[in-house]
Parts: C-alpha cells; structure tokens; sequence
C-alpha cells in the first residue's frame, strides 16, 4: 500500500508538473519535467529523511549537469522550489543537506523559500 501510495504521488507530480510546466520560465536546456524525473527518486528522502538512495543521487548529479549557465540555473531552481512547495511535509534540513549526501556541488538551494532571481 506505501509504494502504490509512492507510485500515486509520483503520476500527480508528473501531471502537475505538465500542467505548469508552460507557466515557469524555460530558458537553455533545462525544463521542469526533466527536473521533476531526476528529482522523482528522492521524494521519499525529503519528506521522510534518513538517507538518499542511489538513484536520487544520481538525478541530483544529472540535474547539476543540465544546469550550467545562469539561466538554465534560475531555470533549475524555479523548477526545485515549485516543487518543493508541493509537498507540505518536505524537511528543509533534509533538503538542504541532499547535495552534501550525494557529494554533489549543486549551486542551487533546495528551498521553497529561494528568490532564483539572485542565482548567479
């Protein structure tokens, strides 16, 4: 029942995401659906915490690997922090730590509260 539960969240997040996906600013290559499927796996550890699984951390490298200019950055977080305004029950530590877990240098914060306007 958790994982059909798992599964059930992860559909309404992808329609969501394809629902707004017009609205939020994409510039480069970046857009939010590919944010959104590389960040899919760590759900589980942001809204529960313990430790990222493997495939988390390999949707954070790919997102750090998409975003390289500024823009695709701003693109990047503006995807990141629509979607952590999604979930209620995101912890913030948990999102601010899972770059550091995964050894990752990801110049953009995990955050719901971020204005992506500052990201350089």
């Amino acid at each position: 029942m958790k994982n059909f539960a798992l599964v059930l969240v992860l559909v309404v997040l992808a329609v969501v995401q394809l629902a707004i996906a017009g609205r939020l600013e994409q510039q480069g290559g970046v857009s939010c659906g590919q944010v959104d499927a590389n960040m899919a796996p760590c759900i589980s550890y942001l809204t529960q915490g313990g430790e990222p699984s493997a495939s988390c951390c390999s949707g954070v490298k790919t997102v750090s690997g998409m975003a390289q200019s500024t823009d695709e950055r701003r693109t990047a977080c503006n995807c990141l922090k629509a979607a952590a305004n999604r979930y209620a029950n995101l912890k913030d530590d948990a999102a601010q730590a899972l770059p550091s877990k995964c050894g990752v240098s990801l110049n953009i914060p995990i955050s719901r509260t971020i204005n992506c306007d500052t990201i350089s």
